[in-house]
């Protein structure tokens, strides 16, 4: 049997259904703002172009390096550096903040309850069971208890609710995106110091090779200083090289502890609790890097991922503000009871119910709605420019990267040339001096040829690592061939 609440709340049904059927959003339809269109790479020369993005590989890239000890370090970033854990903590904040405001499109249920006493004078107290009410000398004492269950829903008729819950998504998108830039970032970062610390580690090795040479000079040098056939000035000049060489390899041990102590932080550790062994035999590995095509930049790399949802976070914005300008709808029913005793809230009589419809629409405000949709389409078209901004700042990232490999690929082979060279030129420079054919000047300044050029070719090594690196995160992370 149809109660006289069912009753009551019947003829809203078929308006609630309106509003669900009439809703609409009243701001704009989002289109991706277009940004430069490029065909090909200037810088890419003859680079393997990249598989299309769905077969393109974001896992562990730094393996190709094939170094045991960063495929390990790299994997601890994941999990203890504390730049990506604050972007975690700030996307699960995004997330969280989404699901609050699609709650706001359902209904509210609310159910609450009350009880109170009240009277006045004093006095000895007769208890009347059948009114609940004492009395006492003429004065009067009464209870009073409530229950009530009440329903409460906006519906959004204007798609503002939408927007927002929209908005908050697209935020939320830009916050993972957020997190996979700082991932990479600081594995990107975590990969340069560490093959810059191997570079320090090869020039050590190197050095000590050369301060082995030099002391062996210098002993020869005395001798001959000894023997009458040197001047002092001999022994001087290879007493003056000695100390520079070991002064260089001091530095390169200040070096080395500083990027020591930037991977400890990059891992989660204390430097004074965290070492990194020397690897004086370490093989630098250079990978080929395929360069995507840009078409393929733009779904990779996650600054662009963010800043287009943030494009749609600000779209959504505008229809929020529009939404102002049309009358909000509320509907409210409650269903409850009152009694003076709490054994009588639930019977038949004691039942109260409650139904409303409202709407609000506002007339006059100064120009102030207007004003939040300027506000609000000049905040999209900021945002706009700034997407655009970083893709070209993308583009130019891969081509100046690109440049750098290709170039720095040909100094590598120049370098390996001219340290031959250079190695052949001490050893026949000191074996005319140890013949008397020539002074310790010229010994000197091939000594000092030959050290620079093995140390630029380990610099031109590593360089091209580390440029490596850096195409590998302009182009968003890692690739499979």
């Amino acid at each position: 049997m149809m109660t006289m609440q069912n009753y009551a709340l019947k003829p809203l049904f078929p308006v609630a259904l309106a509003l669900l059927i009439t809703g609409c959003a009243v701001g704009p339809t989002y289109q991706r703002p277009t940004t430069p269109e490029v065909a090909a790479y200037k810088e890419a020369g003859d680079w393997v172009a990249a598989q299309p993005a769905d077969a393109l590989e974001r896992g562990p890239w730094w393996r190709l390096f094939n170094d045991p000890v960063l495929n390990d370090l790299a994997a601890r970033v994941e999990v203890s550096n504390q730049n990506v854990a604050a972007a975690v903590a700030a996307y699960a904040q995004a997330r969280a903040l989404v699901a609050e405001q699609r709650a706001a499109l359902f209904p509210s249920v609310t159910l609450s309850g009350g009880a109170s006493r009240s009277g006045n004078g004093a006095g000895t107290v007769n208890t009347n069971t059948n009114t609940n009410t004492n009395t006492a000398n003429g004065n009067r004492t009464s209870s009073s208890n409530q229950a009530s269950l009440g329903v409460a829903w906006e519906p959004d008729v204007w798609g503002r609710l939408q927007s927002v819950a929209n908005g908050a998504a697209a935020t939320a998108a830009a916050s993972a995106a957020d997190l996979a830039t700082a991932r990479l970032s600081a594995q990107g970062e975590l990969a340069v110091n560490y093959l810059s610390l191997r570079q320090q580690d090869a020039q050590k090795a190197l050095l000590a090779s050369t301060l082995a040479g030099y002391a062996r000079a210098l002993e020869i040098t005395q001798n001959r200083y000894t023997a009458g056939i040197a001047a002092k000035t001999d022994v001087l000049q290879a007493q003056t090289q000695l100390a520079n060489a070991q002064a260089d390899d001091a530095g390169l041990q200040r070096t080395r502890a500083q990027l020591e102590h930037a991977i400890a932080v990059l891992v989660g550790q204390a430097p004074g609790n965290f070492t990194l062994a020397a690897l004086p035999a370490w093989k630098a590995t250079v990978p080929d890097v395929p360069a995507g095509v840009p078409s393929t930049l733009l779904q990779r790399r996650p600054d662009i991922a963010a800043a287009e949802r943030r494009v749609l976070s600000a779209n959504e914005q505008i229809g929020v503000a529009k939404a102002a300008y049309y009358p909000s709808l509320s509907l409210n029913a409650s269903v409850g009871t009152a009694a003076s005793r709490v054994t009588d809230l639930f019977s038949a009589p004691a039942a109260l119910w409650s139904l409303g419809l409202s709407a609000a629409q506002v007339l006059f405000k100064g120009g102030a709605l207007d004003a939040r949709v300027d506000g609000a389409t000049a905040a999209y078209d900021q945002t706009v420019a700034r997407y655009r901004q970083v893709v070209l700042s993308a583009f130019q990232n891969v081509e100046d990267q690109l440049s750098a490999a290709r170039v720095l690929q040909t100094q590598q082979t120049l370098r390996a040339q001219a340290s031959s060279a250079a190695d052949q030129v001490e050893q026949q420079v000191l074996n005319r001096y140890r013949s008397g054919q020539i002074s310790y000047t010229e010994v000197i300044t091939a000594q000092t040829t030959a050290l620079n050029a093995r140390r630029a070719l380990v610099q031109a090594t590593a360089d091209r690592q580390t440029t490596a690196v850096a195409l590998i995160q302009s182009l968003g992370g890692g690739w499979s061939n």
